[in-house]
């Protein structure tokens, strides 16, 4: 059953429709060779039920929030590594909040140095129960916001209504994105567009265009772009057997609907792919489905570029579900090489969620479970995923939980993975741009592509400036400073 409610509108505390408020009970501590750290507890005015994170060139980290704040419709904030947290903006600061309300995922930072996001609702383009149906934005590092487009702009909305993911930077500069609903089809459906860093948005698919709904319904998730040139993501919903489906798209809007779910009798093979890919080192596509699987309590799956699955983990395998229930955000691929998530629910003290790790070949450890401390102060139900800092570090949100009576917090998971450095692009042609995002960058003596050495700046601490050099080849960047040798946490594409 298509879940309008879900397209039309949600109330402005921002939380997810099928969110439900749980209590925790027994203690039980992290596992002795990490340390768990609770940064930040919000409480409401500085904003509630935060979403995914981000590390910026400036080193710090840079999330939403899709409630509280200054107007209770969600605000933009950095945090240091350190847990000082600036609220930077409160969205619905202007009249009919046009500036849009309740962003539901988190940030990118685009090469020029800004970063862009959407919000679910608001903007100029008011909804039949008073709220918009959108925007994307961009915000300065410091706090400046633009609002670059308000969604259902044309007539019918086949713009797109609700855009509930983030974005992706692709490597033509042009930023791409998905809406949970609108398109050529009526409301429900959703669309592929992509959006100039200027404002200028492209609908580049229309889902529902196939009889039933076969090429998919209602992608909640964003996009991956893979060494390739082409975008990867996930539909909630429509597919084959109504159990969602993973996609490919061409930077110009081709579609190719991958995989459906639910191929299997009672859908062992996964249901409900609410979160979207990552490509991991090896070439492969890894993800998770909220529902499904072995225990209809949701899976992690590996996925090949042309579209064979294979399901490497069923959740509530364990007694009492210790190891997690019903996954709702993707995974990252840490660099040493193995994939982190979390789920939103069970884990060892009962409904809290869980933070994870799963080897590529599949052998899941449950890293932590949350509500493990009295009243939940540690959080409650991370529905977003994580971040690698270039320290080494893990960080993510929880929705609930917290010392100020549940309105989410910000953690840290060290588990003993070393500093490395991440570049901005990952991928480029010789000459190319490159920043070259890092821990303690000041004094470096080399910067080298796959061993050819390169012209660089420092021009922080967290931060060089470099350029593709000629004779490159696809490979690490190696940073060469005072504290040692650090390598880039995936390899950098040189393209023709």
């Amino acid at each position: 059953m298509k879940r309008i409610v879900n397209v039309l509108g949600k109330l402005s505390c921002g939380k997810r429709a099928y969110a439900v408020f749980v209590l925790c009970a027994t203690t039980a501590m992290a596992l002795p060779a990490q340390t768990f750290t609770t940064l930040f507890s919000f409480d409401g005015a500085d904003g509630s039920i935060p979403n995914g994170l981000v590390q910026a060139t400036n080193g710090d980290v840079y999330g939403t929030t899709g409630g509280g704040g200054a107007n209770n419709a969600g605000t933009v904030f950095k945090i240091i590594p350190g847990g000082t947290l600036t609220t930077l903006y409160s969205f619905c600061s202007q009249s009919g909040c046009s500036d849009g309300v309740n962003p539901q995922a988190g940030l990118v930072q685009a090469t020029n140095g800004d970063l862009y996001g959407t919000t679910y609702t608001g903007g100029a383009n008011p909804g039949p129960y008073g709220f918009g149906y959108g925007t994307v934005f961009k915000i300065t590092p410091s706090g400046t916001l633009t609002t670059l487009y308000s969604f259902c702009s044309q007539s019918g909305c086949p713009d797109g209504v609700n855009p509930q993911a983030g974005l992706v930077q692709a490597t033509n500069g042009d930023l791409y994105g998905t809406t949970v609903g609108g398109g050529a089809n009526a409301i429900y459906g959703g669309t592929v567009f992509k959006i100039t860093p200027s404002g200028a948005l492209t609908t580049l698919y229309s889902f529902c265009s196939q009889t039933n709904c076969t090429d998919g319904d209602y992608p909640y998730s964003g996009l991956v772009q893979a060494t390739n040139g082409d975008f990867y993501g996930a539909t909630y919903s429509g597919g084959a057997h109504e159990g969602g489906t993973i996609f490919k798209i061409t930077p110009s809007g081709a579609l190719t609907t991958l995989y459906s779910f639910c191929s299997q009798t009672n859908c062992t093979d996964g249901d409900k792919p609410y979160a979207g890919l990552v490509q991991a080192t090896n070439g492969g596509f890894y993800g998770t489905t909220e529902f499904g699987g072995a225990h209809s309590d949701g899976t992690i799956f590996a996925m090949t570029p042309s579209g064979t699955l294979t399901r490497l983990y069923n959740f509530c395998s364990q007694n009492g579900c210790t190891d997690g229930a019903n996954p709702t955000a993707g995974l990252i691929q840490a660099n040493n090489g193995d994939l982190y998530g979390t789920t939103q629910g069970d884990g060892a003290n009962g409904t809290g969620g869980t933070v994870f790790k799963i080897t590529p070949g599949g052998t899941l450890t449950t890293l932590y479970s949350f509500c493990s401390q009295t009243n939940c102060t540690d959080g409650d139900n991370p529905y977003s995923g994580l971040v690698q800092a270039t320290n080494g570090d893990l960080y993510g949100t929880t929705f609930y939980g917290g010392a100020h009576g549940g309105d989410g917090t910000i953690y840290r998971l060290s588990v003993g993975l070393g500093p490395f450095v991440e570049t901005q692009p990952r991928s480029g042609n010789v000459g190319a741009a490159v920043n070259i995002l890092g821990t303690d960058l000041t004094g470096a003596t080399s910067v080298s592509f796959d061993g050819t050495a390169a012209v660089f700046t420092v021009v922080g601490h967290s931060l060089i400036t470099t350029t593709v050099p000629a004779g490159a080849s696809s490979g690490e960047v190696q940073v060469v400073t005072p504290g040692g040798t650090l390598s880039s946490n995936v390899p950098f594409l040189v393209v023709p």
